[in-house]
């Protein structure tokens, strides 16, 4: 097989394969860190590291680029961590192994980590191949993206130089982004009264897996299935039917990622079980109506676990919490008027985990508009108030305001029209890039995002078209030569 290192632009994909051979999930970034710094002092390039963990490197222009204002080329250290149920890929010292699969370049059998590295092995090929030509230039790569942006919420006034940022982790060729959804993380813990299992009844795990996964943000209008949902309405027709006691549920791993699996804990008479497993076969065939596109493998299974000691959910637990998954608002709320096409409202009921004495519920909200942002907040601290849970809200963070005055977007859609005579698209994403958070200690920077085109982010089927890399970076550094002078 062909390996991604023989693709072209050759700098570029050379230090994609470094990076998916250091792992770099989100606040596991020591690794990577340490390499670019590593890479910094071979090629005798400032590099600089804050109290967050962001690295800031800086290279002066190139001979006859001196009076070009200052550029810094965006992209985050991390990446998400999403395996397939079977895999044995361990992200916490196993290499990303990356394939060449009909003009695409994947992952086996995990998260690729293209979102966001191929933009940072990009802006870092701009530092180290002297045939690039650019002015003053600053890379600014940050800690922790994809779990609350925490490098963006740390980064300081007056570190950047920059007149203009170039944020590397749009995910469409051909786009220029110029705009982004604000979020926040609802976090809802309701709490759990037991009582010991029936001694007549045994333990039994049902599961729900097969969906596809995806991006919270720019997915989220796809209709794939977010399996918490579904396996809540499981339970609320079994609760109804047969009366279920239940032991605990978890589903999902990642907030920012539509879960693919969930799985449920139930206490079961031998003669519950039997009818059950009647009733999942019916079940199963309904949901293969809405999904068999979208989810051709989805299966509903229900499985007998031995030797387990452990008490189940009161009536009263276990009713509040199917029917509060089972109310609870998901996918998208309200699409924007202003843009057309494009998600105004939304929210990713993202991982729902069984602890001790509390159920938690960790729902990750977007919207173009705040106001639509904090109504759907509201609503789910109405939903928490019906059932007696826990409310609280962490890492709100702003949208990015579009600015179509933009001096740097000017020159993006002449320079993509130079070079592939074709019009480049002006967009607003439905998703969270940092651009919004470092506008506020920066808030002269003239902003625009760009990339590749990268599909299935944030699941095992992430994968990024090798066709579109060579434009993005063809696009770039053509940018780099037709930044303004100061």
């Amino acid at each position: 097989m062909k390996p991604i290192t023989q693709l072209t632009p050759s700098r570029l994909w050379e230090i994609f394969n470094d990076i998916c051979k250091i792992p770099r999930p989100s606040h596991q970034e020591e690794a990577i860190t340490k390499q670019v710094e590593s890479w910094a002092k071979e090629y005798d390039i400032e590099c600089l590291k804050d109290d967050v963990g962001n690295l800031l490197l800086k290279k002066p222009a190139s001979k006859g680029f001196e009076n070009k204002k200052t550029v810094v080329l965006q992209a985050h250290l991390d990446m998400v961590a999403q395996k397939r149920e079977n895999s044995p890929h361990d992200f916490s010292k196993d290499p990303i192994l990356p394939q060449i699969v009909d003009g695409w370049v994947k992952a086996t059998d995990t998260t690729l980590g293209a979102d966001n590295g191929i933009g940072m092995a990009s802006a870092l090929a701009v530092l180290f191949d002297p045939s690039v030509s650019h002015g003053p230039i600053e890379v600014l790569l940050t800690a922790s993206e994809e779990t609350g942006m925490v490098g963006a919420f740390g980064l300081k006034p007056n570190w950047l130089n920059a007149d203009i940022m170039i944020n590397t982790d749009a995910e469409e060729e051909g786009d220029v982004y110029v705009g982004c959804a604000g979020g926040t993380d609802v976090v809802l813990q309701l709490p759990i009264s037991r009582v010991a299992k029936p001694e007549d009844q045994e333990f039994y795990e049902l599961t729900l897996q097969g969906l596809k996964g995806g991006h919270s943000g720019i997915d989220i209008h796809k209709g794939l299935g977010n399996a918490n949902k579904l396996l809540a309405e499981v339970l609320f027709s079994l609760n109804n039917q047969f009366a279920i006691n239940l032991a605990s549920f978890n589903g999902g791993s990642l907030r920012n990622a539509i879960p693919r699996s969930a799985s449920a804990l139930l206490s079961l008479t031998k003669e519950q079980k039997a009818k059950i497993d009647t009733f999942l076969i019916d079940h199963l065939n309904k949901l293969k109506t809405i999904y068999h596109i979208k989810a051709p493998n989805l299966s509903l299974t229900l499985q007998p676990l031995n030797a387990i000691n452990e008490s189940i959910f009161d009536k009263k637990t276990t009713s509040q919490f199917i029917n509060l998954i089972n109310a609870h608002p998901n996918g998208v709320i309200r699409m924007s008027d202003a843009a057309q096409g494009v998600t105004e409202t939304s929210l990713n009921l993202g991982v729902i985990s069984t602890q001790t004495d509390h159920i938690e519920i960790i729902s990750l909200v977007r919207s173009l508009v705040d106001a639509g942002k904090y109504a759907l907040v509201n609503e789910l601290k109405s939903l928490a108030g019906l059932v007696g849970a826990q409310f609280t809200t962490q890492s709100d963070y702003p949208g990015w305001a579009p600015d179509m005055h933009s001096d740097m977007l000017s020159v993006a859609k002449e320079k993509y029209a130079d070079l592939f005579g074709m019009e480049l698209k002006t967009m607003v994403i439905h998703a969270g890039l940092e651009c919004g958070l470092i506008k506020k200690p920066y808030p002269n920077l003239d902003i625009i995002s760009i990339g590749p085109t990268i599909k299935g982010a944030h699941s095992p089927d992430e994968r990024v078209d090798i066709k579109s890399v060579e434009k993005y970076w063809q696009f770039l550094i053509s940018l780099l030569k037709a930044i303004p002078d100061v």
